[in-house]
């Protein structure tokens, strides 16, 4: 049987290593940590262009719903547009009022040509009256 000691490592045990092996255990150290860096440093470009992209997104959302609605303001031409549109409905309201003005006119016109023709008429019985009345036939 044997016993087994429990091993004890001291400040002043010594390990003796072949330089070979203390080289390899740097280097793997370096790549290691290396490799680490590395992927931290690749998830960070990732991290970064998630937020980016997520603004974007949260910015391409709110245009979408704001824009129909006019809460994000207009394009120049649309402003023109509305300013030419704004202007026709001012000419067309005047062309109707002008319109309703004839509309009374043509009536008036109508009513008073009504009254020249009886007025006319009227003229005609009184000179056939006084023709009748100068030749003597009146009595």
């Amino acid at each position: 049987m044997s016993i087994k000691k429990p091993l004890t490592i001291s400040e002043e045990a010594s390990v003796q290593m072949p330089m070979k092996t203390v080289a390899s255990l740097i280097g793997l150290v370096a790549i290691g940590t290396w490799a680490y860096f590395g992927l931290i440093e690749t998830q960070n470009q990732h991290h970064t262009r998630l937020q980016l992209m997520e603004a974007d997104v949260e910015d391409n959302t709110e245009f979408r719903i704001k824009w129909p609605r006019g809460l994000m303001g207009s394009l120049p031409a649309d402003s023109e547009q509305f300013m030419l549109i704004e202007d026709l409905y001012k000419q067309v309201e005047k062309m109707q009022q002008t319109q309703e003005m004839n509309m009374t006119n043509k009536v008036n016109i109508e009513f008073l040509m009504k009254q020249l023709d009886k007025a006319q008429k009227d003229i005609e019985k009184l000179k056939d009256k006084q023709r009748e009345f100068a030749n003597g036939n009146g009595h």
